[in-house]
């Protein structure tokens, strides 16, 4: 590829962003400045008993906006629980404007249901191709202002709405532009009541975000896009650099501390920060292998249940499902660019002599990090052995959103190797 046929622009979106204790009270205001009427709230069972949905919806309506509000988000959505969403919505609505409280399982859910409130068609029309149709909304959605409640999935920034097919047994995905809510609403109170196990699986996918996101090709490596070919993760690039960095830094002593002390407010405030600034970064330059694997270790999760999570059905929760294969994923993509994963090691473990193979460096700096906070030791630990391997790969396979962002292009070998060894980290 000449240097005429490589690309020479990035780009870079965001949601408008409100931060700091106390910012959830301002909702109502923020609505009304969209000229909002008629409002959905979207949250989940166990967020719902914490009260703060119905605190936000009766801020909202001091504002005179009727908020209706839908409580029936599944943790780890599924198409049929996202359409149960979106059939409420279509159901009792118009609505002129959507408020998430909640993980990522909620705000993705609100993607869900302004979606398909605001275009015609059914979920498996928009899920990404090759599982759904891949057909992009033709009409623009409405005002979604995202408030989350857990400290990970950075779905506040982004344009990507994740889901698990039953049928298919296989996680998937929604990607567009104009999935990316409007304003995100970032109140660390929200987060105190988060488990510890919840705070660790969440703030690993922090953690990967900023480090995929840190270590993805370059956008100056892909080939030269028409302005209408563009897609939101378009590869690492310096402003995205820098929100990982920082979010890097602010983990590498506020994850260890939120999981300890859940009341440690000065933890669970950078946890918050770095939550954003990680979500703000991947939301443009992309993930790769580690959360293409993610997909199917959850997808084709059989009885594994964690702490801190709703126990009445299997999950590997998204966060610990992506860290599960970060390490070998790392140790692979080391090649690409020694010198970045040498760096997010640095930034996650200053003060972390290192000796060997420098290939291992950010492997073991993981590895360390998450025997610290609790998390399962391997995919063996979460039900899986190598006898699974070729079905895992044949799930991460299907993840090319993902896989074309990797800065080395993995073989059908490489992942299954990768995978064999994840089954124990240590």
């Amino acid at each position: 590829m000449t240097s005429a046929e490589h690309e020479t622009v990035f780009t870079y979106g965001a949601p408008a962003l409100k931060y700091g204790t106390g910012s959830s009270d301002e909702i109502g205001y923020d609505l009304a400045q969209f000229g909002a009427r008629r409002v959905l709230v979207v949250t989940d069972p166990v967020v719902a008993a914490t009260g703060w949905p119905e605190r936000i919806a009766e801020g909202i309506r001091g504002y005179g906006i009727a908020a209706e509000t839908f409580d029936g988000v599944h943790v780890e959505p599924t198409d049929v629980s996202m359409q149960k969403a979106v059939d409420f919505a279509r159901g009792t609505g118009p609505y002129d404007a959507f408020v998430a409280v909640g993980g990522g399982s909620s705000i993705d859910t609100a993607k869900a249901a302004n979606l398909l409130t605001s275009n015609d068609g059914e979920l498996m029309d928009y899920v990404n191709a090759p599982v759904g149709g891949g057909r992009a909304p033709a009409n623009p959605l409405k005002p979604l202002v995202a408030v989350p409640t857990t400290t990970g999935t950075g779905s506040e920034s982004t344009t990507v709405c994740v889901l698990d097919v039953l049928s298919l047994r296989v996680k998937s995905g929604i990607s567009h532009l104009r999935l990316r809510p409007t304003l995100a609403v970032v109140d660390p109170r929200l987060t105190v009541s988060q488990p510890a196990g919840v705070t660790a699986a969440s703030g690993m996918d922090i953690l990967c975000h900023a480090a995929e996101s840190y270590t993805a090709k370059p956008y100056t490596e892909f080939g030269r896009k028409r302005p209408e070919e563009r897609v939101p993760y378009c590869g690492s690039n310096p402003l995205a650099d820098m929100f990982a960095e920082k979010s890097l830094e602010l983990l590498s002593w506020a994850l260890p501390a939120a999981v300890r002390d859940g009341d440690d407010m000065a933890a669970r405030e950078a946890m918050a920060l770095a939550a954003t600034f990680a979500g703000l970064g991947f939301g443009n330059a992309g993930v790769h292998i580690p959360h293409a694997n993610a997909y199917p270790i959850a997808g084709q999760v059989r009885d594994f249940h964690p702490d801190g999570y709703p126990g009445e059905e299997a999950m590997v929760p998204h966060g610990m499902a992506v860290s599960l294969t970060a390490p070998a994923a790392f140790r692979f993509t080391f090649e690409a660019n020694p010198e970045r994963h040498q760096r997010v090691a640095r930034l996650l473990a200053p003060d972390f002599e290192w000796s060997g193979d420098f290939a291992d460096h950010l492997p073991a700096v993981l590895t360390m990090l998450m025997r610290e906070i609790g998390l399962p030791a391997g995919i063996g630990a979460v039900g899986y052995t190598e006898s699974d391997v070729d079905s895992l790969v044949e799930g991460t396979l299907k993840q090319q959103r993902l896989l074309t962002t990797a800065p080395r292009t993995p073989s059908e070998k490489d992942l299954a190797g990768i995978l064999r060894d994840s089954v124990q980290l240590w």
